[in-house]
């Protein structure tokens, strides 16, 4: 099949199977409703916007809804209108009953075996609201920061990360937040590229009981960035391994000491098209790309995205399991959901720790009621027994969503079946670091269409994509394509370049293929007009002139019955080119005999074809995961084709590498070289 010709769907994604659930009856709504809906949406398109924004608080209003700006393929949202990201997340609710309603409810990991109390932190709008403004006032009046400065976040799950991102939207100091399981190398070339003038982290952090040294990883970054007048720490641990430099470094417990518990920061009055924050995602190749997001665009389809997406509601109480160092924390653990009032849950530590069923038992402690989860972290838990699961009272969900990659029909069913009882709608959120929101989903807050396990489902109003080939015409339903976004939306990479200092690559990158919005993601619709996102189009094998997508190869693993997650990467085969390889995690219950390595090459053959069979399946106990729960590929393809590793500082747990490697030289000792697996 040449690359031009685009490959028809794999069975394995079962489009016709379809679940309405009848509770929700009075808001369900047939496919043909809802695309009517969306048309009108997209036919008054600069209206439609502007009417959703008009629902928030602008101290200033806007004069137009978008224009473009002074850089091709970046525009300008809500022209005119000034607001503050800050104000919308606090101010307002203090204003009204919300005052003292709970605005994070936090935990910390705790020590193994320790007996101690669970460590929890309990804080309403307006215990936010004073830490928010004694903070901003830290940052204006102690370290002379003002509107326009950079400063940059290397922070853990704790409060005082929102804390500190909402100060410096206070203020209007550009931020940045990086990763907390990243590098000094990674932390530094973001610092660099940013040119932050201050540095704040903490002293350490607890990740599977263990101490992660944040200070010590700053102090090595900073020593090649020179905009970097201090680091300001935040105290979690309690101990440091390296002393304290007065020059260099200074507590924020100090220099709060002496500010009013009633200090109050007035809030910058921001043009819409101001920067709020940059955050970085990483290229294949070359230095990490730095995505601009505004604060009009961004503040509007954070807040229709909460309603329509996550029908949110004042009784709710919301967890997003996310780190905040990935864009889809800033977008639902901060932003989003204080900018609609809601309750949330943030967590320190690892999903199972100390126990499989630490986010169970937080949902049953809590009584949350939307859940919004990876995919990633749901093969895990499949892979743990259902036990874990059913001994929670989880029976106060009644929304659960993921996001982060494709969820294969399996994890879907259980999510739906195991977690939400069999009542709750599970939907699969598709968007990305520059889209700054969801532009795919699910709208069960404005109307419920059916539900089928997998598919993304149809684009939310006032936002159009399609799917298209390598000329850009769209493919017919059923097919693969390549995903596009065909207009603007308010939450894109915003001015002025839309990357930070780099224009020239934010349109080689995302406008340079076809002349709108590239994703890099093959998708395909059906018949419904659902989207279905099959993972990045450089995720892909070429087999004897074939294009197979590794995630069609693992989403049919994960469908048999044995299989709890599966990653393939491509190994060099002088013959065919390219081979799959599988690396398999198996569930607990599944018989472990030498006859299950033939059972899932019999599956493939029979789901996919005899060309996607892997030449190698590994079996192993845990993947190779970065500490935000991504599979790193790279490392099994270096293992499975004698390259080095590289960097493995992201790892959630380096083991899993050392055990990939011992699956992989027992494998060969067991069939010999030139064997086959």
């Amino acid at each position: 099949m040449s690359r031009s010709q685009p490959e028809p769907v794999r069975e394995t994604l079962n489009f016709d199977e379809r679940i309405v659930l009848e509770h929700w009856s009075h808001r369900n709504t047939s496919v043909k409703d809802y695309w009517a809906s969306h048309s009108a949406t997209l036919e008054r398109f600069e209206e439609f916007w502007a009417s959703v924004a008009k629902e928030l608080e602008w101290f200033k209003p806007f004069s137009k809804v978008m224009e473009p700006g002074e850089y091709p393929n970046v525009y300008k949202w809500f022209v005119g209108g000034k607001l503050n990201m800050s104000y919308l997340c606090l101010d307002r609710h203090v204003k009204s009953w919300r005052k003292n309603k709970v605005a994070i409810v936090w935990e910390g990991e705790p020590v193994k075996d320790s007996g101690e109390p669970l460590e929890v932190r309990v804080l309403t709008y307006y215990d936010m609201w004073r830490y928010v403004n004694r903070v901003a006032y830290v940052m204006k009046e102690k370290l002379g920061l003002k509107k326009g400065d950079r400063v940059a976040f290397y922070m853990p799950m704790v409060p005082e990360l929102p804390v500190l991102m909402l100060a410096a939207a206070r203020i209007g100091v550009t931020f940045t937040q990086v990763f907390s399981g990243f590098s000094a190398e990674a932390l530094a070339s973001r610092i660099s590229d940013l040119g932050a003038r201050y540095v704040f982290t903490t002293d350490g952090y607890y990740r599977r009981g263990k101490i992660l040294r944040t200070k010590e990883i700053t102090d090595d970054a900073v020593k090649t960035c020179p905009t970097v007048e201090k680091i300001i720490l935040i105290r979690r641990v309690g101990q440091t391994e390296t002393p304290i430099d007065p020059a260099k470094h200074t507590y924020l417990d100090d220099l709060l000491a002496d500010v009013s518990p009633t200090a109050y920061v007035p809030p910058e009055e921001m043009d819409s098209t101001d920067i709020l924050y940059v955050i970085y995602t990483s290229g294949t190749t070359g230095k990490p790309k730095g995505i601009i997001h505004d604060t009009g665009g961004y503040a509007v389809i954070l807040h229709a995205t909460m309603k329509w997406v996550f029908d949110i509601k004042d009784e709710d109480i919301y967890w997003c399991t996310a780190d905040i160092g990935w864009v889809t924390g800033h977008s639902y653990i901060v932003f989003g959901p204080l900018m609609s009032g809601a309750s949330i849950i943030m967590y320190e530590g690892a999903p199972d720790y100390p126990a499989p069923d630490r986010w169970w038992s937080i949902i049953e402690r809590y009584g949350v009621t939307i859940f919004y989860t990876s995919p990633t972290a749901v093969r895990a838990f499949m892979r743990m027994g259902a036990g874990y699961v059913t001994r929670h009272d989880l029976s106060t969900l009644r929304l659960i969503h993921s996001v982060g990659e494709p969820i294969n029909p399996a994890a879907w069913k259980w999510l739906f079946e195991l977690v939400g009882g069999g009542r709750c709608p599970v939907g699969s959120t598709w968007w990305m670091t520059e889209t700054g929101g969801i532009l795919i989903s699910h709208t069960p807050g404005l109307m419920l269409v059916p539900l089928k396990p997998g598919t993304n489902g149809p684009p939310i109003p006032g936002v159009e994509v399609d799917v298209v080939d390598e000329d850009g015409k769209p493919v017919p339903n059923g097919v693969k394509g390549y995903l596009i976004v065909k207009r603007p939306w308010p939450g894109m990479p915003g001015p002025p370049t839309g990357m930070l200092g780099d224009p020239e690559r934010y349109n080689l990158v995302y406008f340079s293929r076809f002349r709108y919005f590239f994703t890099g993601d093959y998708a395909i619709k059906d018949g419904d007009g659902y989207v279905w996102v099959l993972g990045r189009s450089d995720e892909v094998l070429k087999v004897a002139g074939h294009r197979i997508g590794t995630y069609e190869l693992e989403s049919a693993l994960v469908s048999h019955p044995y299989v709890a997650e599966s990653a393939v990467v491509g190994a060099p085969d002088d013959v065919k080119g390219e081979v799959p390889i599988a690396y398999v995690v198996l569930k607990s219950d599944a018989p472990h005999t030498p006859q299950i390595r033939d059972e899932l090459r019999r599956w493939i053959r029979e789901r996919i074809g005899a060309i996607a069979e892997p030449k190698s399946i590994f079996i192993v106990s845990k993947l190779p995961k970065t500490r935000s729960g991504k599979i790193m590929r790279r490392i099994m393809r270096a293992l499975a084709t004698g390259k080095p590793i590289g960097d493995v500082t992201t790892l959630e747990d380096e083991a899993a590498v050392e055990e990939v490697k011992i699956a992989y030289e027992a494998l060969l000792k067991e069939i010999g070289e030139g064997g086959r697996s």
